[in-house]
C-alpha cells in the first residue's frame, strides 16, 4: 500500500513495510515539515498581486509557515490566499506600505479577516474561512467592544476626546464632554445614602467656583417640586436716564437700575430682548417678576407699559396708577406679567419711593 498524506500539513503517512531504506530521510523530512508548522516564518511580498499560498505534500511549502510576514508597498487592494481544506493557525504580520488599500488573509473559496494596518493578528484557518483570534486584537481595532462586566477603573481615569459623549443602549448621546484648554474647575458628582441628598458640585483650584446650567436657545431649567436656597438674580446698573421708551430685557436681567436723574416721563416695554418676545419665552400659565429702579430729581414718573411692543394696562397696587413720581429719591417699580393666552399678558404693578 503507498503514502497517504495528513489532511492539514501534508505529512507523508508511511504503511508499515514500506519505504525499506528510506524511512529516515522521510521522517527527517516530516520532522521539517512539523518544524516549519510550528516555527516557521516567511516573507511574503503582496506589492503587485494577490497570493495565493501553497501546501504541497511532503515538501516545505509557504502555507505550512506559522508565521507570514507581508511586504510590499500595495499597488491596489490585496488578498492572501490559504488553500480550502486544511486546519491551520496563522501568525500574520503586516509590513506593507499600504498607500490606502486593504489587506486580507482568507481561504480559496472562504472569507477572511482584514488585517489592521501595521499590525500582527492571529488567525486560524477552520477548512473553510480564515477566523480571527479576538482576544488577541488591540482594543481599538474592535470597533464594537462589548464587556462581559462590569468597568472597573483600578484607579485610573477615563480620557474622554473633547466633544465626544456617553451614549445609550440606542447610540443616542446621552452626555457630552467638552473640554478647556488648561481647566483648572470641573463638576463632582457625588452619590448618597439612604436620607441624604446627591450632589451636583463645583470643585477646582479656584477659591469660589460658580456652577453654571445653560439651556440651549430660549429653553429653560425645570425644577421639581421643592426649596430653592441661596440664589441672586442679575440686576443691571446703568447711568442711564429714563425718558422716552424704556425696553427692559427680561433675558438679560431681572432687576434694571437707572442711576442717573430720569429726564421726562417715559413707557416701559416689557420683552425678551431685541431678538425675542416675552410672547415666545413664556408658556401660558406662566409669571415673571422684574423691577425698574429709576433715579429722580424731578417727580417724573412711568405712564405708560408695553409688553412686546403692545400696550398693555396694569393693575396698580393700591386701586389707581401713578400721576407723578417722587422728587430727590429712587423710585422704584416692580411689574408681575402673567402670560394668559397667546400674545396676552396680565400686569399686576406698583411703585414705591425710596429715599
Amino acid at each position: 500500500m503507498a503514502s497517504s498524506y495528513s489532511t492539514d500539513l501534508k505529512l507523508e503517512l508511511m504503511v508499515t513495510g514500506e519505504n525499506s531504506g528510506t524511512w529516515g530521510d522521510k521522517t527527517n523530512t516530516n520532522l521539517n515539515l512539523v518544524q516549519q508548522a510550528i516555527a516557521g516564518y516567511e516573507a511574503i511580498n503582496v506589492a503587485s498581486a494577490d497570493v495565493t499560498l501553497a501546501m504541497t505534500n511532503a515538501t516545505l511549502s509557504n502555507a505550512r509557515n506559522m508565521v507570514l510576514s507581508l511586504t510590499g508597498t500595495l499597488a491596489g487592494t490585496r488578498v492572501v490566499n490559504v488553500p480550502d481544506g486544511i486546519e491551520k493557525t496563522y501568525i500574520v504580520a503586516d509590513n506593507t506600505t499600504r498607500s490606502g488599500n486593504t489587506l486580507t488573509i482568507k481561504t480559496v473559496s472562504g472569507t477572511g479577516v482584514a488585517i489592521p494596518e501595521g499590525k500582527t493578528v492571529l488567525v486560524y484557518a477552520d477548512g473553510t474561512n480564515v477566523q480571527d483570534v479576538f482576544f488577541m486584537k488591540d482594543l481599538v481595532e474592535d470597533t464594537t467592544p462589548q464587556l462581559g462586566g462590569n468597568l472597573d477603573t483600578n484607579s485610573h481615569n477615563i480620557i474622554i476626546d473633547d466633544d465626544h459623549h456617553i451614549t445609550d443602549e440606542n447610540n443616542n448621546e446621552q452626555l457630552t464632554f467638552q473640554t478647556t484648554a488648561s481647566a483648572v474647575n470641573n463638576a463632582q458628582l457625588t452619590n448618597a445614602a439612604t436620607g441624604n441628598a446627591p450632589e451636583i458640585a463645583a470643585i477646582g483650584g479656584d477659591t469660589n467656583v460658580d456652577l453654571n446650567v445653560n439651556p440651549k436657545g430660549l429653553g429653560r431649567v425645570v425644577l421639581g417640586a421643592g426649596a430653592i436656597q441661596q440664589t441672586t438674580e442679575k440686576a443691571t446698573v446703568s447711568a442711564t436716564a429714563a425718558s422716552g421708551t424704556v425696553n427692559f430685557d427680561a433675558i438679560t436681567q431681572a432687576v434694571l437700575y437707572y442711576t442717573s436723574n430720569a429726564s421726562g416721563n417715559w413707557t416701559l416695554n416689557i420683552r425678551g430682548d431685541g431678538s425675542n418676545s416675552l410672547n415666545n419665552i413664556m408658556d401660558t400659565g406662566e409669571s415673571l417678576t422684574v423691577v425698574h429702579l429709576v433715579t429722580m430729581t424731578t417727580a417724573y414718573y412711568n405712564s405708560a407699559v408695553q409688553v412686546d411692543g403692545s400696550g398693555v394696562t396694569p393693575e396698580w397696587q393700591g386701586g389707581s396708577a401713578p400721576d407723578g413720581g417722587n422728587s430727590n429719591s429712587v423710585d422704584i417699580y416692580t411689574y408681575t406679567v402673567i402670560k394668559t393666552g397667546d400674545a396676552t399678558f396680565k400686569v399686576f404693578a406698583a411703585q414705591t419711593q425710596f429715599a
